[in-house]
């Protein structure tokens, strides 16, 4: 997959006091997304727009492309 997230996103989210249990009961972010960010599996734009006002960072702060060489480019 040619974008990767470049931290790991729960464990910022923790950093700054937003548990998955805070994260589920205050609603911000469904589980299915919480699930996803656990396997590292991209997110959809609400949920990374949700992620940077928590975060207070930019997308390019969460995630980033990566050049993957075994596909082949026609």
């Amino acid at each position: 997959m040619p974008i990767v997230y470049k931290v790991d996103v729960l464990a910022e989210l923790k950093k700054r006091g937003y548990t998955t249990t805070r994260i589920r009961k205050e609603k911000l972010i469904g589980q299915s997304y919480l699930q996803q960010l656990r396997h590292g599996e991209l997110v959809s734009w609400k949920t990374i727009e949700t992620l940077c006002e928590l975060l207070d960072c930019q997308v390019g702060d969460l995630v980033e492309y990566t050049k993957d060489d075994s596909e082949g480019v026609q």
